[in-house]
This record gives structure tokens, C-alpha cells and sequence, in this order.
């Protein structure tokens, strides 16, 4: 058996988790992930398969700490799967030196755990589509999120980024991106789209005023995360909103 099931909390009648660690025996890394249900999980099937979202965290946040995001998500309908990509004995991330560069490693090391969970998970979901994954991710979950959509994976149709900052949102492909930005850091040159590439993409950038790279969890204010909620869910409903959108 590939995985080893920790823990189930029922936390309330309305959001059920499940805490897993997945082995993955070619590369000797034990995953810890955790799985939220959708509110309604009578509606999913085999049939009528529901969404999916993959959701990776910042560097140095533990995978379960944005629940405002998981929460938001379930009740929109998604089987949401948060995960952990930095383990005990992995390299430390790169802050000197070309970050792009020296960061790539971690990128790469983390879609290869991307496709990893999503093999081991498939089967045993039926109910929920997993060809047609959104992937979420805050800071460098981000940039793990936005370098998989880059190799040009055939399962993922859709990035919301949390203020990730290194890897240039996709240039190929027909994904459906929305990125949504803090207002203490700028993004390396290249990263978001410019005016011309707005208009080529299906992509919604909102820059949200007075909001902090590293409040973009569930420590953050609450005003941050209702809005950062609201952004998110009417863009999975075809809109782009917030304040000095793109």
C-alpha cells in the first residue's frame, strides 16, 4: 500500500478532512497532504466527476495553513488536496545568487510531487476530475504551480497564484490564470503578463492595496482573506474582479 492514512477529523458537520502521509518509494519522500471534501459530496460521481484543486504552500508555511483558501474552495464544489513540499533534509531555498536558477531545482523537485500525488490519488477518487486540476499556490508554491503548467502537462487547466514571484506565468497553451498580488513586493521582471499579453491570455491579475506578501495564510487579517476568498471564487465563476485588476 502507497500511502499511509494518519488521521480523519470531522471538525464540523460541513467540511470533512483527512490527513495522509504518501510514500513515494522511488524518491525516498514520505508527502504529508491533506484532503477536503466539498460540502456536498452526494453530487460527485463517476458520472458528474466534481473539481479539484492542488494547493501548495509558501516556503516555510505548513501545507495546512490556508484553510481560508481550502474552506472557500469546498464550498464551491472542489476536492481540495494541500500539500507539503518541503521536508526534513531538503536543501535549503536559494536567497543569494540567480534566484531563477538556483531556485529551479525546488521547482522542478516540486511538480515531480505534483504528478506524484495526482497518480496516487486518481483511481481512488472516481467522483472528482482529475484531468482537469486547478492548482493554488502562495509564494513558492506559486512558482512550483506555474512551472508545472510551463512543461505543458494535458491535466491542468487553471493557476491562481498567491503573489508567487519568480516563474513567468505560461506563455503557451490555453490555461486559465488569475494571480493575485500583494503590495510589498514586486514580481521579477518577466513574471506577470504585460498590457500586449493581457489581452492573448485568459488570465485576471489583481493587485490587492495594502496587503502583505506574507499575510496571504491563515495567520493573516481577515479582511485579507475574505478578499482574497471573493477574488478567487468569482473567477472559478468567470469573472474577474478586485480592485486595480489588470
Amino acid at each position: 500500500m502507497r500511502f499511509l492514512v494518519l488521521l480523519i477529523l470531522f471538525a464540523n458537520p460541513v467540511f470533512a478532512s483527512e490527513y495522509r502521509v504518501i510514500k513515494d518509494a522511488d524518491r525516498q519522500r514520505d508527502i504529508p497532504i491533506k484532503i477536503s471534501s466539498p460540502v456536498d459530496v452526494s453530487s460527485c460521481s463517476a458520472e458528474n466527476q466534481c473539481s479539484v484543486a492542488f494547493l501548495s504552500s509558501g516556503y516555510g508555511v505548513a501545507y495546512d495553513n490556508y484553510s481560508f483558501i481550502s474552506d472557500a474552495l469546498n464550498k464551491a464544489g472542489y476536492l481540495v488536496v494541500a500539500i507539503q513540499h518541503e521536508l526534513p533534509g531538503d536543501p535549503p531555498l536559494a536567497v543569494t545568487g540567480n534566484l531563477y536558477t538556483e531556485r529551479s531545482e525546488n521547482w522542478k523537485r516540486g511538480t515531480i510531487t505534483l504528478k506524484f500525488i495526482r497518480a496516487q490519488l486518481q483511481s481512488e477518487f472516481s467522483g472528482y476530475d482529475f484531468n482537469k486540476l486547478t492548482l493554488v499556490g502562495h509564494s513558492n508554491g506559486g512558482d512550483i504551480s506555474s512551472w508545472l503548467l510551463t512543461e505543458g502537462v494535458d491535466f491542468a487547466e487553471t493557476l491562481i497564484t498567491l503573489d508567487h514571484r519568480r516563474v513567468p506565468l505560461p506563455r503557451a497553451g490555453s490555461p486559465s490564470i488569475l494571480s493575485i498580488r500583494g503590495s510589498d513586493f514586486p514580481a521579477d521582471h518577466g513574471v506577470l503578463y504585460t498590457a500586449q499579453e493581457m489581452a492573448m491570455y485568459n488570465a485576471c491579475i489583481v493587485q490587492i492595496a495594502n496587503s502583505k506578501h506574507n499575510d496571504m495564510t491563515d495567520f493573516g487579517p481577515g479582511w485579507l482573506k475574505a478578499l482574497i476568498s471573493n477574488t478567487l471564487l468569482s473567477f472559478i465563476s468567470g469573472q474577474c474582479n478586485g480592485a486595480g485588476k489588470a
